[in-house]
This record gives structure tokens, C-alpha cells and sequence, in this order.
């Protein structure tokens, strides 16, 4: 499963790169942005070749963003997660499905500040029919009320703050609470607040953004809904437990 999500990481990349440039994701074939030249085999190994050249394009010797292979990574790592979390399921199926929409629109978001709209289309359908098939421990209406909570909230912040919130954001909330469910992606959106105040903050401290500066907030929210799909349940369950 880790060397399957490192592989397909690398063509997330470039789904993630393209689709905001509305480029097509098949042609032409990866070339390093900077020179042109079209990309070797042995260029295109998933993390060794980033390493290997030592973080630079070995025609121009331009340095390469690290975000290639943590994209590549980061798939590896979750796709080996989906399998321990969920084992030989279908619902391993659905979180295979869902780490690619989140590792897609983070690299999407992080590079273009864009959450395109081409890639929650694709995955919807996927997911809503995933999940009707597969429907897990919740009744179906709490998908739907998920999918229209999760763009709801997001709406109705981003009317309140005059855009303090994208419709991309509203998007993939509604995309994510078809396959969570209402209290998990509402439990999702509270961990993504969080985690963003958190790095947000930690931004500023380090002085890499200024105030006031946007920052992408898809990143967040996939963190949030991942933890949260993952989770939920073991979460709730212990809030109710402090309660009691």
C-alpha cells in the first residue's frame, strides 16, 4: 500500500499542478518548469529521484520544491494508514478514495490558493456512490445532512467575515460530509479551525506570513477531516466520557 501511494502521489502532483493551470493531466509529458526538458524515467522514481539529484533538476540544476515528494510521501503514508486502520474492508476502499481527494486539493491549494471545482466533480460521484454501496455505521441521512451541513457552515462564515472563507472550501466540506456523516464533519471543521489557528499562529511567530495575509486553509481542513473520518467516533465517545 506505501509503495502503491508513493506512485500514485507523483501523478497527484501533477493533477494538483495542472488542473488550476487548466493543463491536460496526460500531455505533454512532466518536463522540469524551469528548463523544459522532458523528464527520464529515472527522474521520475517517487522521493529517491528528488534525493538523489539533491533537490535540483539534473539539466538546469535549478532547485526543485520539496513538495513533490512530500506530496508523494505523504500518499505512501496514508494509503499505508488506510489499510491498518481499516484492513482487507471496503471501507478501505472509501479512505483510499478520500486521501486522494485531500492529498489532490492540498497540494492544489498550497501552490494555486485554488480548490478546483474539476476535481471535487470528479471525486463526488465516486465517493457518494462508495458510500451508498458501502454506507458504514451511519443512517443515511446523516450523509446527506453532513454534505449540506459541511458547505452550509463554510457559507454562511464566509457570508459573516465578507469572503473570510472560499467557496472551494464550502465545496469540499460538502463533498467530505456525504462520506462522514453529520457529527463526524462537524467534529472535522472544529479539528480544522484548530489546526489552522495553530499554524497560522505559528506563521506568524516565525514571521513568514504578516498579518491579515491569507493563507490556504484546504490543507486544514483535510487534516481535520482525515483525524476526524479516521476518529470521530473514539473522539465523541471520549467527550462523552469527560461529560459524564
Amino acid at each position: 500500500m506505501f509503495i502503491i501511494g508513493l506512485v500514485l502521489g507523483s501523478f497527484f502532483n501533477v493533477v494538483a499542478l495542472r488542473i488550476p493551470a487548466k493543463q491536460s493531466v496526460v500531455k505533454p509529458p512532466s518536463a522540469c518548469p524551469s528548463c523544459g526538458t522532458q523528464l527520464k524515467s529515472r527522474d521520475l522514481i517517487p522521493v529517491i529521484s528528488y534525493f538523489a539529484a539533491k533537490g535540483q533538476c539534473r539539466y538546469c540544476s535549478t532547485n526543485v520544491s520539496p513538495l513533490y515528494p512530500l506530496g508523494e510521501l505523504a500518499t505512501g503514508l496514508l494509503f499505508m494508514w488506510a489499510y491498518v486502520r481499516f484492513g482487507f474492508t471496503a471501507e478501505t476502499l472509501v479512505a483510499l478514495t478520500l486521501v486522494s481527494l485531500l492529498v489532490i486539493i492540498t497540494v492544489s491549494d498550497l501552490t494555486s490558493m485554488l480548490i478546483p471545482n474539476k476535481v471535487l466533480m470528479f471525486f463526488f460521484p465516486v465517493l457518494a456512490v462508495l458510500r451508498i454501496v458501502f454506507p458504514g455505521e451511519q443512517a443515511w441521512w446523516s450523509y446527506v445532512l453532513g454534505a449540506i451541513a459541511g458547505g452550509g457552515i463554510v457559507i454562511v462564515i464566509a457570508l459573516l467575515s465578507r469572503g473570510g472563507m472560499g467557496m472551494g472550501d464550502a465545496k469540499l466540506l460538502a463533498v467530505c460530509g456525504a462520506v462522514l456523516g453529520l457529527s463526524h464533519i462537524l467534529i472535522a471543521f472544529v479539528l480544522a479551525c484548530m489546526i489552522g489557528s495553530l499554524i497560522g499562529g505559528l506563521l506568524l511567530l516565525l514571521k513568514i506570513i504578516q498579518r491579515k495575509q491569507p493563507i490556504p486553509f484546504g490543507p486544514s481542513l483535510a487534516m481535520g477531516i482525515l483525524l476526524s473520518y479516521g476518529y470521530g467516533s473514539d473522539l465523541i465517545q471520549a467527550y462523552l466520557t469527560l461529560l459524564g
